[in-house]
């Protein structure tokens, strides 16, 4: 039930897509050295991943008993043709980062593929040391799939993305410029009323 099959030429593939109209949305507003860039809007699988998608959706509002946010905290790592990861809001370099439920949480569910730009993943150190750190997949990356949680997609500020991968590190992944969530939330639902 998450993919349709389509035809192109005489090869079926089937098109993956985890997302439900009853999912949450969150935003990242991000700065590049401390000037306005751009907001980043995701979409969390809460109907595949509830728990992750939660850790994520109340670290963005900071409406967590520790009042733990993404505010302020910037992407560590940038990775051009892989990923950009952010999320250590404690040390800020990778070996960091606290979730709601304690340091770490266990993997959720470990059947969502990498399959696509823009998704959203959480970054670990081994199995069931989930965190806060996340990352946000520039390509596929089908040799991540079953070891780390995919809970969400960007919907929206693909061009910020795009800045992101354009000002990628070396291999060591430190980005050419500082790349800061200068704030974050949820976007309320929209709802239509009829007469």
């Amino acid at each position: 039930k998450d993919s349709m099959l389509f035809k192109l030429g005489k090869r079926t593939f089937a098109a993956i897509n985890y997302k439900s109209a009853s999912n949450k949305k969150v935003f990242l507003d991000i700065t590049k050295n401390a000037k306005p860039l751009g907001k980043m809007t995701f979409e969390l699988y809460n109907n595949h991943c509830p728990k992750t998608a939660e850790n994520f959706r109340s670290l963005c509002c900071g409406d967590n008993e520790k009042k733990y946010t993404f505010k302020e905290s910037h992407f560590h790592r940038i990775i051009k043709g892989f990923m950009a990861q952010g999320g250590d809001f404690t040390a800020g370099n990778g070996t960091g980062g606290i979730s709601i439920y304690g340091r770490r949480f266990e993997d959720e569910n470990l059947n969502l593929q990498h399959h696509k730009r823009g998704l959203l993943s959480m970054a670990n150190a081994g199995p069931n040391t989930n965190g806060s750190q996340f990352f946000i997949t520039f390509t596929e990356a089908p040799w991540l799939d079953g070891m780390h949680v995919v809970f969400g997609e960007l919907v929206d500020g693909h061009e910020v993305l795009d800045t992101l991968e354009e000002y990628a590190g070396g291999n060591d992944g430190r980005a050419k410029a500082l790349f800061e969530i200068s704030d974050c939330g949820e976007v309320e639902a929209q709802f239509a009323f009829w007469h």
